[in-house]
């Protein structure tokens, strides 16, 4: 599977898709999110914290950068949107996230592509309309192969694609 597509109607078919996510993560997994602003990289991360047994309230850190998470396995919410040079990103030290014992999500994840690991799962979020959103999810390596795989079989109720095309 190159590719799944999940067109979502609403704030929670958005956090359902993350839902499943958190709950198929794996330690050390990293997820990438990209899209403009309000095309639902938190919600995303919400429904991914509520599947690993997170209760916080998930809010973007775009001021702190980097917020942690206890869940089932940690989870490390990482927001580029305010950094712009190389420089920048690799002094905040992810190489302590993306090499631990949590799931990384990423967003604004574009900013710095060459810094991640080459398996990942990319997810490129766009909007469709006023609450509808497209999610192209990417895997990158058999880990996310499988988790797509898994994640196809899981919701009939959202209008989904086997394979897309990325915008």
């Amino acid at each position: 599977m190159n590719c799944l597509e999940f067109i979502t109607s609403s704030a929670e078919e958005t956090q359902q898709v993350g839902r499943r996510l958190g709950e198929l993560a794996q330690a050390g997994d990293v997820i990438l999110l990209v899209g403009e602003l309000g095309t639902g990289k938190t919600c995303l991360t919400q429904g991914i914290a509520w599947g690993l047994g997170i209760e916080d309230y998930i809010t973007s850190p775009s001021f702190v950068l980097i917020r942690e998470h206890q869940g089932r396995l940690p989870l490390y919410h990482i927001d580029l949107y305010r950094l712009d040079k190389m420089d920048e990103i690799t002094d905040l030290g992810l190489d302590d996230y993306l090499c631990g014992s949590g799931i990384c999500v990423v967003e604004w994840a574009e900013k710095a592509f060459d810094f991640f690991p080459e398996e990942h799962l990319l997810v490129r979020l766009r909007h469709l309309g006023e609450t509808r959103r497209g999610l192209n999810l990417e895997p990158s390596g058999q880990r996310y192969e499988d988790v797509l795989t898994q994640l196809g079989k899981t919701y009939a109720d959202v209008e989904r694609r086997e394979k897309c095309n990325s915008p």
